[in-house]
């Protein structure tokens, strides 16, 4: 439940917004590329809830000030704000309206609120975050890969490899290296890794596209993916457990050039 501070600041943001309408809907929400309005406006509110504008406990403006705000019907703030709560950002009460619920039950393995969380000003704090997930699953991973990998399952992790060597642009360099993670992550024979694999798709999108800027050395990074290739390939567990601590120790050195 909201406090009496939290209610008076969204009062003072709700008086702020009514004397300035202009400049709220100028920023309105971006519509996403085949989403309805309602996925579209609940990706606009939910990034504006997790970059910080609306801290938790927050009191967010009625439907009537949404829908003026973004020139959309309210029946379309209603399915955002529900798709919202779906994602335990919102909490709602009939006569309180809608609040910013605390971070701590935020569903951060939400494909839409992991990529809101990727670029919002903070992000390099949550790359680290997701570099630490990578440190805990995938060396592991690696090894049960090479123990229990198909033929088909290694043919898809080796072209992933080759294609991140061969790729012309960064965009075709980040696809390839993001699928030959999620190719081990399948390969490991472990049900509970590949949704989740699935789900941290979007957050390994931002995590290369922002790391393969700061390494230097795109040959050496790609010789680092090669070894765990090969590793797994030739079913040398213990090898492809090392291999994968040697890239995860060069994406750390990426991310850590970044502050320096």
């Amino acid at each position: 439940m909201p406090d009496e501070k939290s209610k008076k600041r969204a009062s003072r943001t709700r008086a702020q917004t009514s004397r300035h309408p202009a400049a709220v809907r100028t920023a309105g929400a971006a519509h996403v590329p085949g989403a309805s309005v309602h996925a579209s406006l609940a990706s606009e509110i939910g990034l504006r809830i997790v970059r910080g504008d609306y801290p938790p406990g927050t009191i967010l403006p009625n439907e009537a000030k949404w829908a003026q705000t973004f020139n959309v019907s309210r029946s379309a703030v209603r399915e955002a704000i529900k798709m919202l709560m779906a994602k335990s950002l919102l909490a709602s009460r009939p006569k309180i309206g809608s609040w910013v619920e605390p971070k701590e039950r935020w569903n951060l393995l939400d494909r839409d609120v992991l990529a809101w969380y990727a670029t919002a000003p903070d992000r390099e704090a949550f790359l680290r975050t997701v570099q630490e997930f990578r440190h805990i699953i995938e060396p592991e991973a690696s090894a049960f890969a090479a123990m229990r990998h198909s033929d088909e399952q290694m043919a898809e992790i080796s072209l992933a490899c080759r294609e991140m060597g061969e790729a012309l642009s960064l965009p075709e360099r980040i696809r390839a290296d993001t699928r030959f993670h999620l190719a081990i992550l399948r390969a490991s024979g472990n049900d509970l890794l590949v949704p989740l694999g699935v789900l941290i798709e979007s957050a390994l999108d931002h995590l290369f596209a922002f790391t393969t800027q700061q390494v230097g050395d795109q040959r050496q990074a790609q010789k680092l993916h090669e070894a765990i290739e090969k590793n797994i390939r030739l079913r040398r567990p213990a090898a492809a457990r090392s291999a994968v601590h040697k890239l995860l120790a060069n994406t750390d050195d990426g991310i850590g050039r970044s502050r320096r």
